[in-house]
């Protein structure tokens, strides 16, 4: 399945840049000013090398190991993760590349750039990928820490 919704491009610029500008800064006269991050001078870091080697993230508020956060991810193409859940809901916006998600037990999700997802937190067991075609960028935005927790081969649900 793809997901095909019609978001135009600059609803996910705003998106992306309305929520850097969610952290303000004042002027001299104490009036709000809008912060501006340029693609060029993201931020990017490792996300866990070992865990998910060329995985990167940049951080745009929040610290996504603290607490809520709004970050881009950038998955190399070809990757993949084995079944996982997280803590938190977590709601991402394809920007380039083919995300694939597949819920346990069922079909995968294609979602193509545009494609908006939110992610329950809990016993949302899955896996992630990005096609082999290209990388793949999204948005991220979450209440809570990401992290990224394994389910051992065997397990159900409740376990």
């Amino acid at each position: 399945m793809i997901w095909r919704i019609g978001i135009p491009w600059t609803c996910i610029f705003v998106l992306a840049s309305g929520a850097v500008a969610s952290a303000q800064d004042a002027d001299e006269t104490g009036a709000a000013t809008p912060t501006f991050v340029s693609a060029a001078d993201l931020e990017w870091t490792d996300l866990d090398p070992e865990g998910a080697p060329g995985v990167q993230i940049a951080d745009l508020w929040g610290d996504h190991r603290q607490g809520s956060f709004g970050a881009l991810f950038r998955l190399p193409a070809g990757f993949a993760a084995p079944l996982h859940t997280h803590s938190h809901d977590m709601r991402l916006v394809i920007l380039s590349g083919i995300y694939i998600q597949a819920p346990e037990g069922r079909s995968e999700i294609r979602a193509i750039p545009g494609s908006y997802l939110m992610q329950p937190g809990g016993e949302y067991r899955h896996t992630t990928s990005c096609d082999a075609a290209a990388d793949c960028v999204f948005f991220v935005e979450s209440d809570g820490a990401f992290d990224f927790r394994p389910v051992a081969a065997g397990t159900s649900p409740a376990q």
